[in-house]
């Protein structure tokens, strides 16, 4: 069997000052290229789950381990170095720079990471095709990203977290301000980019009906040991 591309083992976190553990995980692998639909209800676990993965949070226990990393092992500094080299995300809230333009945006992660910049190519031409794609004009790329619509600050995020074909790509309900028409052809762009680079893709959503877009559903019920779970 392939070394898996993520792996967590005997995962255990709780938030400070709860003496419950919100997440306990026995087990949760994903191969690269896998593109994976998790779901479940609110306070689940899902999205303290992907900042684990992200490296924005450590378990008090257990192995997250990407890349043939110890990701849960490495110090802070080294364990932001991982993430803007080889994991892409797509938040909730976006978390654009308010007072950059939209290209400026989706190129941060090309200016922050060497390596994402050299498997970006002709960064600029990159983000511009990334953009086109998703569907933002030209006349939009100078714009200030406040001065955007939801849906469409959602698109330059997604194209932010795709540049430099990173090797993770994590999307916390990425589609959620995007209507029927634009969240497909948005589901078709992230599925594709990311097969592109043998990525593996963990997608979150509360909308089942986009599960069939995905190798792999997962109910953060089944994986998650914890009883009474909080986000």
């Amino acid at each position: 069997m392939p070394q898996p591309l993520l792996s967590l083992e005997n995962l255990i976190f709780r938030w400070p000052g709860q003496a419950e553990a919100c997440l306990d995980i026995a087990e949760f692998d994903v191969a690269a290229n896998e593109q994976v639909f998790i779901h479940g209800e609110s306070g689940s676990g899902k999205s303290t789950l992907l900042n684990l993965i992200a490296g924005v949070l450590t378990p008090q226990s257990g192995k997250i381990e990407a890349l043939g990393q110890p990701l849960s092992a490495l110090s802070a500094t080294a364990r932001d170095r991982f993430r803007v080299d080889h994991i892409g995300l797509i938040f909730q809230q976006f978390n654009l720079i308010p007072y950059l333009s939209v290209l400026d945006n989706v190129l941060l992660p090309c200016r922050f990471s060497r390596r994402r910049s050299d498997r970006a190519g002709d960064a600029k031409q990159t983000a511009a095709t990334l953009l086109q794609h998703l569907d933002l004009d030209a006349a939009l790329w100078q714009r200030k990203a406040t001065q955007l619509s939801v849906g469409q600050q959602q698109r330059v995020a997604a194209a932010r977290a795709l540049i430099g074909r990173p090797e993770i790509v994590i999307a916390d309900e990425p589609t959620s301000a995007l209507d029927a028409a634009r969240q497909s052809a948005f589901l078709e762009l992230l599925k594709r980019e990311c097969a592109a680079a043998s990525a593996a893709l963990l997608f979150v959503s509360h909308d089942q009906r986009l599960a069939e877009h995905f190798d792999r559903r997962v109910a953060m019920e089944e994986i998650n040991r914890a009883a009474g779970a909080q986000e």
